[in-house]
C-alpha cells in the first residue's frame, strides 16, 4: 500500500525528505522557484510534527568536478529561508562524516539540506545508478523516508528507490496532488480529448504519442516534433530540427491516426535580421529554420481547442529561449486559459512558460514533471513511487 503522509507517524522523529529542487539557476540566482514553492506544504507539514528533516535533492547534471561548483544547493537553502522564515542548516557534503555530524548535532524542528545528490554521479554514477550501499547510506540517516520529488519519481536512484528499500516510506503532498490530478482527469477525460505535444525530439514521447493517440480525439503536434512529422509526409523542413530517428514512426502514425493528428502550416523564420513567415508545405529554400507558428496556424488551433473539454498539453510551439520565438506558445497558452474545460500542462518547460507569464493558476493542474507525468500517461509504473508500495507491505507483514 501507498501510504500518504498523513497515514504515517512523524511525530519526534528524524525524516529524510526527497525533495526535487532542480530549478533553473544563473549566475548563483535562481530564475523560476515554482518547484521550490511546491514542496513548501509537505515541508511545513512534517516540521509541525516536531520532527528533524533531512532534505536531498538533485540538480542539474553532474559529470565532471567542474560541474560540480555551478550545480550546488547553496542558492536553494537561501530560498528555502526565505519562505520557511528559519535557518535551513546547509551541509556542503550529503555522505561522509561531516553529514553525520550535521545530522547528530541538529535538534527537533531543524532543517537540514544535504549537497546535491548527483554530485555522487562522479563515482561511477552512484546516485543515477540506484547504487546500493548509497541508498542503505542515506536510509541510515533517518527513521521514515517521504518521497515528495514527482520530478524523478520515472528514474530509481539511489536517493528515492534507494532509500525507500531499507526504511518506512510515505508520499509527500506534492507527489499525492500529482498522481490524483493526472490519473482523475485523464484516464478517462471528457470528449473531446485533445493533446498538444511540442518540445524537440519524439524520441522520448513515442511510447506517450502512440498510447494517447487512442484515447484522443485531436493530437497537434508542434515544434521539432511537428518538423519530424512534415519531413515524414516528405515537405522540405530546411535547417529546422528534425528527430531523423523517427522519421518511420511518424509515417507510421500518420497511416494509422492521420484523421486525427493536427500538423500546424504556417510557421515564422528569421531572415535578414527580419521575421517572415511562409506556408511550410510550399517551401523550396533548404537554408530555413523554422522556429515558430505563426497567427494563421493559431487560429487554426483555436477552432480545435475551443471544441475541447479536456487539454493535456506537452513541449512548447517554438523556440522559446528566443522572445521572438515564443510568442506562438504564449498566444496558444493564452487562449487556453480562456477556456472553462480541464486544461492540464504536462511539466517541462512548458510549466515553466506558465509560471513565468502568470499562467500557472489559470489551469485545472500543472505538473512538476514532464518526464514522469509523460510516462504515467504511457501507462507506466514509475518505480520511485511502486517501491514505497511494496516496502510498506514487507513492514506490514
Amino acid at each position: 500500500m501507498i501510504k500518504t503522509i498523513k497515514e504515517i507517524d512523524l511525530k519526534n522523529r528524524t525524516i529524510i525528505l526527497r525533495c526535487d529542487f532542480n530549478v533553473p539557476i544563473k549566475n548563483n540566482k535562481i530564475i523560476d522557484d515554482n518547484r521550490i514553492k511546491e514542496s513548501l506544504d509537505t515541508i511545513k507539514y512534517i516540521l509541525s510534527q516536531n520532527s528533524k528533516l533531512i532534505i536531498l535533492s538533485h540538480l542539474g547534471r553532474v559529470e565532471t568536478k567542474e560541474d560540480m561548483k555551478d550545480n550546488t544547493l547553496f542558492p536553494v537553502a537561501k530560498r528555502l529561508e526565505k519562505y520557511l522564515k528559519k535557518k535551513i542548516i546547509f551541509c556542503e557534503k550529503n555522505e561522509g562524516k561531516e553529514v553525520e555530524e550535521t545530522v547528530n548535532s541538529a535538534k527537533y524542528g531543524d532543517v537540514i539540506l544535504l549537497e546535491n545528490t548527483r554530485y555522487q554521479d562522479i563515482n561511477n554514477k552512484r546516485e543515477s545508478s540506484n547504487d546500493t550501499e548509497l541508498g542503505k547510506y542515506w536510509a541510515s540517516l533517518g527513521d521514515i523516508f517521504v518521497n515528495d520529488a514527482f520530478g524523478t519519481a520515472h528514474r530509481a536512484h539511489a536517493s528515492n528507490v534507494g532509500i525507500a528499500t531499507y526504511i518506512p516510506s510515505a508520499i509527500g503532498f506534492l507527489v499525492e496532488k500529482e498522481l490524483k490530478m493526472l490519473k482523475e482527469y485523464l484516464n478517462n477525460p471528457k470528449k473531446p480529448y485533445t493533446i498538444l505535444m511540442g518540445g524537440a525530439k519524439i524520441k522520448d514521447k513515442i511510447g506517450v504519442i502512440e498510447n494517447l493517440s487512442i484515447k484522443a480525439d485531436n493530437i497537434i503536434v508542434g515544434g521539432g516534433i511537428a518538423y519530424t512529422f512534415l519531413k515524414a509526409e516528405g515537405y522540405n523542413t530546411g535547417t529546422s530540427i528534425v528527430d531523423n530517428d523517427n522519421i518511420m514512426f511518424c509515417k507510421n502514425m500518420l497511416s494509422k491516426y492521420g484523421n486525427k493528428i493536427f500538423i500546424p502550416n504556417y510557421y515564422k523564420y528569421k531572415s535578414n535580421n527580419k521575421i517572415k513567415t511562409i506556408d511550410i508545405r510550399k517551401n523550396n529554400n533548404d537554408k530555413i529554420n523554422f522556429l515558430d507558428i505563426s497567427n494563421k496556424s493559431i487560429k487554426e488551433i483555436e477552432k480545435i481547442i475551443c471544441k475541447s473539454k479536456t487539454i493535456f498539453w506537452n513541449g512548447p510551439f517554438g523556440y522559446i529561449e528566443d522572445k521572438n520565438f515564443i510568442k506562438g506558445t504564449k498566444k496558444i497558452m493564452s487562449i487556453l486559459s480562456k477556456q472553462k474545460v480541464v486544461v492540464i500542462l504536462g511539466g517541462g518547460d512548458i510549466t515553466s512558460v506558465a509560471v513565468r507569464y502568470g499562467y500557472k493558476n489559470k489551469f485545472t493542474h500543472v505538473s512538476t514533471g514532464g518526464g514522469a507525468s509523460l510516462e504515467l500517461l504511457e501507462g507506466k509504473i514509475l518505480p520511485g513511487i511502486e517501491i514505497i508500495g511494496k516496502i510498506n507491505t514487507n513492514y506490514e507483514k
